[in-house]
Order: C-alpha cells, then sequence, then structure tokens
C-alpha cells in the first residue's frame, strides 16, 4: 500500500506524478461558516415564529476548502490533472501498430480549464497539442459584451502560450449530426502525426475517474490528520462534499473512492477505533442545463462503476444510483455564462474568506453550497438520515478555473 493506504489492485495501477508530493490543502472557510449558519438560524427562528412553534437546534455548519487550485505546479493547477495523472502512462504505452503518441488531442469550451492542462501535460511531455474549442458550447461567448477579448483571453491565452495549437470550431462544424473530431485527428495521421484523443474533461476515458477514487483517500487521510489535531470536529470526516458536476467523472471517482474505503474498513482489523461513521455524502452541483439531471445521473453511475470495476470494487452490486446526488437547481441559464446569483456567491466568498472561484464551475457550486446551508436543507437532509451530531463538516472541493476570470469582466 502507499502512504495513503490505497488497497490493491487499486495500488497496482500506473500514475505519472503531475501534482506536488503533498496533498493539495485543506483548510477551514471560518467566516463563511459563521455568517451561512447565522443565517441557517435566523431562517429557522423566522419559520418557527410565523408557525408559533419554538425552532428546533440547528448544528454548528463548518465549511472546509480543499484546494485542487493549488494541487500541481503546472499551469492553472485544477481538477483534470488527477485524471490526467492516470491516463499518461496509457499515452507513453506504445501504441496497437508500434508507434509512440506525437500529439495529443482534446477539445472543450472557449474557456475550458480542460485543454489548458491537457496542454499543459504536452509540454511537459515534449508532445505536441491541439485543442478544438467549440464557439457553440454554452452561453459564455453569447453573453458577453466583448467577443473579441472573450476569445483570446484567460484560458485561451493561457493555451497559446503553452504552444499548443488552437483551433476554434464554428457551431455548425460541432452539431450532433456532425463528428468534428475525426476528420482532424486523420488529418493529423496523414500529416505523419500520432494523435492520443483526451475528451471533454477526460470523463469518457476509460481512465478518467481513477484520479478522484484516489483522492477520496487522500481526503481520508486529511480528515484523520485534522481529527487528530483536534481542528475536525463532529464525526471527524467530512459529512458533506460539494463539488462542481460537468463532464462527470470528478464526482464518479469519488463515490467509487468512498465506496472502497467503506468496504476496506468494514474488513476486520481495519477500523482500529471501533466508531461508527455516516456515510459521507458527495453533492454535484451541475454547472449546465443542455441535458436533463437523469442523464447526467445515469452517466455518473456508469463512470463510477467503470472507475469501481478497476480498483477493487463490484460495480454492479456496489455502486448504484441511490450514490449518486447531483443537484441542477443551480445551473442558470447556460453553461459558461455568468448569472447574477452566482455573480454574488463568488464575490460574497471572496470578500468574507478570501478565496477566489471561477466563474463556469466554482461560482456554482459556492452558491449551491451557501444555498443548502442558509435554507436549512442541509440541516433537515442530516436529521433525516439519522444523525445528531452539533457539529457537521462541509467540504467544497475548490476544481480550479479563475485564469478564466480575465474574459468576464463583469464580475
Amino acid at each position: 500500500m502507499s502512504d495513503l493506504d490505497i488497497p490493491h489492485p487499486f495500488s497496482q495501477i500506473p500514475l505519472y506524478p503531475l501534482q506536488y508530493l503533498h496533498a493539495s490543502p485543506i483548510h477551514p472557510l471560518p467566516h463563511l461558516s459563521t455568517s451561512a449558519t447565522t443565517a441557517a438560524n435566523t431562517k429557522e427562528h423566522t419559520n418557527a415564529n410565523k408557525d408559533g412553534q419554538n425552532p428546533s437546534s440547528h448544528p454548528c455548519i463548518n465549511i472546509w476548502c480543499k484546494r485542487e487550485d493549488h494541487g500541481s505546479p503546472l499551469a492553472c493547477s485544477g481538477n483534470k490533472y488527477r485524471k490526467l495523472e492516470y491516463i499518461v502512462p496509457d499515452i507513453l504505452r506504445q501504441q496497437k501498430d508500434g508507434k509512440t503518441v506525437t500529439t495529443l488531442v482534446t477539445e472543450g469550451a472557449i474557456q475550458s480549464n480542460h485543454t489548458v492542462q491537457v496542454a499543459s501535460v504536452a509540454a511537459v511531455l515534449g508532445l505536441k497539442a491541439v485543442v478544438l474549442l467549440h464557439k457553440g458550447t454554452g452561453g459564455g461567448l453569447r453573453s458577453t459584451t466583448n467577443p473579441e477579448v472573450f476569445q483570446n483571453t484567460g484560458n485561451v491565452q493561457v493555451v497559446r502560450m503553452l504552444g499548443a495549437e488552437v483551433r476554434m470550431l464554428e457551431p455548425d462544424e460541432s452539431a450532433d449530426d456532425k463528428d468534428p473530431v475525426e476528420p482532424i485527428l486523420q488529418e493529423l495521421r496523414n500529416n505523419g502525426h500520432v494523435p492520443y484523443w483526451i475528451p471533454s474533461g477526460a470523463s469518457l476515458h476509460h481512465l478518467g475517474g481513477l484520479g478522484y477514487a484516489r483522492c477520496a483517500f487522500e481526503i481520508a487521510k486529511q480528515e484523520r490528520e485534522l481529527a487528530q489535531r483536534g481542528t475536525l470536529k463532529g464525526s471527524g470526516q467530512f459529512d458533506y462534499i460539494f463539488v462542481s458536476f460537468g463532464s462527470g467523472s470528478t464526482v464518479s471517482g469519488l463515490i467509487a473512492g468512498f465506496k472502497l474505503l467503506e468496504k476496506t474498513r468494514q474488513q476486520p482489523g481495519n477500523n482500529d477505533d471501533g466508531k461508527q461513521y455516516p456515510k459521507r455524502q458527495v453533492i454535484g452541483i451541475m454547472s449546465s442545463p443542455t441535458k436533463p439531471k437523469p442523464y447526467h445521473e445515469e452517466r455518473a453511475v456508469r463512470f463510477a462503476r467503470t472507475a469501481g470495476g478497476m480498483i477493487g470494487l463490484d460495480p454492479q452490486n456496489d455502486i448504484s444510483v441511490d450514490d449518486v446526488r447531483l443537484d441542477d437547481r443551480f445551473v442558470g441559464s447556460a453553461y459558461g455564462q455568468l448569472d447574477p446569483k452566482t455573480n454574488d456567491a463568488l464575490n460574497r466568498v471572496a470578500r468574507v474568506d478570501g478565496l477566489i472561484g471561477d466563474p463556469v464551475y466554482t461560482g456554482k457550486t459556492l452558491r449551491g453550497l451557501l444555498h443548502w446551508v442558509e435554507s436549512g436543507e442541509i440541516a433537515r437532509d442530516w436529521s433525516v438520515r439519522g444523525e445528531n451530531s452539533t457539529e457537521l463538516n462541509v467540504l467544497f472541493i475548490h476544481t480550479g478555473g479563475q485564469f478564466a476570470l480575465a474574459a468576464y469582466s463583469d464580475i
């Protein structure tokens, strides 16, 4: 086992290090915790007074942040590097025809974080990168007051600095009945390149969920360290984990990883303290309204089962749709389009705890997290689950993306 106590066969899957040698840090958001808990208590008292009832006791909610935006020394650190750590060994492996990969090809919306991280990995590996940016994906380009700036600053500028070839695809080139990718891959082959295709967000890649399955073990280790220091109270673990749900494999990987942790803990001799821990709840805050929630739930289960089968779980029996909790109430009007309430959440968190989010993913996740806490929804969910601790620990996973802010001048 590694220092994360990752069991076999998961520990045997090849990994190419792209993260720092230490874990991405976890730290409290004390002012946000106080203001959100106060708002929840105020709402509870107001509602109770209206109904002529005594207000119920509300748990103290401690909000923490895991900084995936501080996880890698490479450009624009974010959640995709964890996924790419497991994909790089496959890239470096000799292909079936005996050739070695020369070019990484990927795609995304114009301000895609994923494309930056793929371009950065290509630079580190000494490979060429071709980045396909879809003008028609999401509402960022349509809603901006300066399309020229939106298409040339932020992540687009960084991708070009990393040496990638950027191809902007018009909406008609990305229509559902057209595949813009295969002709480009064939063009590269015809010109002597050996391309390696990485789907958007790396989620459709069969190895895409492994990075966050591993991250679950990293979080568990950090929980133990924080609990031993007496700074993580209540259950001694993060009871709710909020993370953005885009292409899906970040949430799915966490589900698979925590499932394996639970299964490992149940084995004789592995639960040294004999304590019964509540099941962690991974809440995926959806970032796009393009597809309905059931579509994404099916994908999340499928990705989690794919990862689970590789790391030692029984995919069909250990992972079910009940393990997937997605929330589509904060998607806004379009993917990549900044709505006023998300903007408010970004500015609020920046001004109380100095934390900078991004307009596409983490802003919506923060908005969703704050709603769950301040509306009392998280306390009600906690109570329904039969938990009665007076301290409730919430973890927000910061997946990066701040470099896109330059393209969103309205914030």
